[in-house]
C-alpha cells in the first residue's frame, strides 16, 4: 500500500508539471492549450514612465483572463490564488543578459462571504469595493524580490512584503452602478478620467499605498488591446470587407494588475531597464502515506511569459511557443532570435506593402526591440504623453510613426536623443501596437535616418483599420479604463 502511495504522489505530480510546462501563452487566444487556463493566461504588459508629486514612477501593468464577456451570471471572473504573477524589471547588465534584477509578486486570497446562498457573486447594491454585498471578495499582497543574479524566487518566501491590496468588484450593472455613467447601472461605464478624484468609487478606494511609495490596483478592467485580430487569422491581411473596422477586443474586460514603482528603488532615471512578466502554477501531488492524507504543495512552474506585444504571438513559430513560455528570456538570444532576425510576418506582408527583398532578413533592428523580449523603457525622458479623454497634447497612437516622441539624456537614440514617445519606448495603453508593429516591419530603421515606410504621411497610416478603444483610457492610476457595464456595452444585444 505504501508503494501504491507512493507511486501515485510521482504520477499525480508529473502529470500535472506535463500540464503545467506545456501551456501555451501570449496575447489573448493566439495559443491553443493557455485557453484551458484563463486566469493564467496573460493577455498584455504595458510598462511606461509616470509621474506624481513631482516624482518619477515605472509604472508597470499586466492583464490576464482574455474575453471576459461583461454582466455574465455570475460574473466570478476573478484572480487565482493558485497563480503566481510576476513582473520583472532588468536593470544594467541584467537587461542585456535578459534577466530580473527585481521581481514584483501579486498573489491572491478569495473568501465567500456567504457559501448558504446560489447568489455567488453579489448579494446586493455595493457602495463601497470590499462592503459586505460583495460576496465574492479577493484580497491580495505585493512583494518585492531582489534578484541579485541568482536566479528567480518562485513565490518561496523571499522578499519585502510591500503590502496589501482590495479586489474591488467586476462590473456587473445595476448591483456596481457606481462604474457606470451618472451612477446608473443602465449606462455606459464611465469614460476616462484626468485626475484620480474622478474616478469611480470602486476604482479610487482600491489604489493601495504600499511602503517606500509604491502603489498598487488590481481588479477587472475594459480590455485596452485594439486591433482587427479576426482578420489576421483569417489570413485578410488587406483587412477588407463589409464588417470593417472590426476591433476583436472590442466590448470585453480583462483582470489587470498595476503597480507603481519608484525609480529611487531601483537605481535611479538614468537608465534603461526592461520589462517583461510571467505566469506560474504550483504543482502538488497527493501521497496516501501523509498523516494528514490530503495534497502537498510543490515548486511553482512557469506556464506564462510575455514582453513585448505580438512576439510570441506573431513572430515565433508553433514549435517553438511552447518553449518560449516555460523559459526566461535569458535564452532570447540564442533560441529566438532568428525570428527576430528573419520575421516571417515581413515576408506575409511583402507582396501587398511591395517591400523590398532587404526587408524580409537580417533584420538587426526587429531584433533589436525583441530580443531579449522585454519591454525596453528610457527612464531619462520626461514622463510618456497619455491616451485618455482627451488624449495629453503630442499623443499618437503610432508613437514615433506619428510624431510623437522622447528626449533621452542618455542615449543617441534616432539622432539627438530622438526616442519613441510610446512602444518600443515602454509601453502605454492606447499605443496601437499592431500598425507600430506593421510600419516598423515595412520599414528599415538600420539606416541612417532610418527608411520609414509611408514616409512623409506615417502619421495617417490606418493598417488594420482599427484606430482606437472602445472606452477611453484614465490618465492617471490605474491607467487601464473601467470595466464595461454588463447591461449596456458595445456589442449588448448582438
Amino acid at each position: 500500500m505504501k508503494q501504491i502511495g507512493k507511486a501515485a504522489s510521482v504520477i499525480l505530480t508529473c502529470a500535472l508539471m506535463f500540464l503545467s510546462t506545456n501551456a501555451f501563452s501570449s496575447s489573448h487566444m493566439d495559443a491553443p492549450l493557455i485557453t484551458l487556463d484563463d486566469a493564467a493566461n496573460t493577455t498584455d504588459v504595458y510598462a511606461f514612465l509616470t509621474s506624481r508629486a513631482g516624482a518619477k514612477y515605472l509604472t508597470v501593468a499586466l492583464a490576464v483572463w482574455p474575453f471576459e464577456e461583461p454582466g455574465i451570471g455570475p460574473n466570478a471572473f476573478r484572480f487565482d490564488d493558485n497563480v503566481l504573477y510576476e513582473l520583472h524589471v532588468a536593470t544594467g547588465d541584467d537587461l542585456a543578459a535578459g534577466r530580473p534584477s527585481f521581481t514584483y509578486q501579486f498573489q491572491f486570497r478569495t473568501q465567500f462571504r456567504n457559501a448558504q446562498t446560489t447568489l455567488q457573486t453579489f448579494l446586493g447594491p455595493i457602495n463601497q469595493a470590499g462592503d459586505s454585498n460583495q460576496n465574492l471578495f479577493q484580497t491580495y499582497e505585493v512583494t518585492k524580490v531582489v534578484e541579485g543574479g541568482q536566479g528567480r524566487s518562485k513565490g518561496n518566501g523571499l522578499g519585502v512584503l510591500l503590502g496589501h491590496g482590495v479586489v474591488p468588484p467586476n462590473n456587473q450593472g445595476l448591483v456596481t452602478f457606481k462604474y457606470n455613467t451618472g451612477n446608473n447601472g443602465e449606462s455606459r461605464a464611465k469614460e476616462g478620467v484626468s485626475t484620480e478624484a474622478e474616478l469611480d468609487d470602486y476604482t479610487r478606494t482600491s489604489i493601495a499605498t504600499l511602503l517606500h511609495g509604491y502603489r498598487s490596483f488590481a481588479g477587472q478592467r475594459d480590455d485596452g488591446f485594439y486591433a482587427d485580430i479576426q482578420s489576421i487569422f483569417d489570413l485578410d491581411l488587406t483587412f477588407g470587407g463589409p464588417n470593417k473596422p472590426f476591433d476583436s477586443q472590442g466590448g470585453f474586460n480583462v483582470h489587470t494588475m498595476v503597480l507603481e514603482i519608484p525609480l529611487s528603488d531601483i537605481g535611479g532615471d538614468h537608465q534603461v531597464v526592461g520589462v517583461y512578466a510571467t505566469t506560474s502554477r504550483k504543482t502538488f501531488s497527493i501521497d496516501q502515506d501523509d498523516d494528514d492524507h490530503g495534497a502537498q504543495n510543490g515548486r511553482f512552474v512557469q506556464v506564462g511569459r510575455q514582453g513585448n506585444p505580438l512576439f510570441n504571438e506573431g513572430l515565433v513559430a508553433v514549435k517553438d511557443k511552447d518553449r518560449y513560455n516555460q523559459t526566461e528570456p535569458t535564452i532570447d538570444k540564442q533560441v529566438f532570435q532568428q525570428y527576430a532576425l528573419n520575421p516571417e510576418l515581413a515576408a506575409l506582408l511583402a507582396p501587398l506593402l511591395g517591400l523590398p527583398a532587404d526587408r524580409l532578413t537580417n533584420r538587426t533592428d526587429i531584433a533589436g526591440i525583441f530580443i531579449p523580449d522585454l519591454i525596453k523603457v528610457d527612464l531619462s525622458t520626461q514622463p510618456a504623453r497619455l491616451a485618455g479623454n482627451p488624449d495629453d497634447a503630442g499623443f499618437h497612437r503610432l508613437s514615433i510613426f506619428g510624431g510623437d516622441v522622447l528626449q533621452s539624456q542618455i542615449q543617441p537614440g534616432f539622432g539627438n536623443g530622438i526616442v519613441p514617445g510610446g512602444w518600443p519606448n515602454g509601453r502605454r495603453f492606447g499605443d496601437d501596437v499592431v500598425d507600430i508593429a506593421v510600419i516598423a516591419l515595412a520599414s528599415d530603421l538600420r539606416t541612417s535616418p532610418p527608411t520609414i515606410f509611408g514616409a512623409p504621411n506615417t502619421a495617417s497610416l490606418n493598417i488594420d483599420k482599427v484606430t482606437k478603444n472602445d472606452i477611453t483610457y484614465n490618465k492617471v492610476m490605474p491607467y487601464a479604463a473601467t470595466p464595461l457595464n454588463g447591461r449596456n456595452h458595445p456589442h449588448h444585444g448582438q
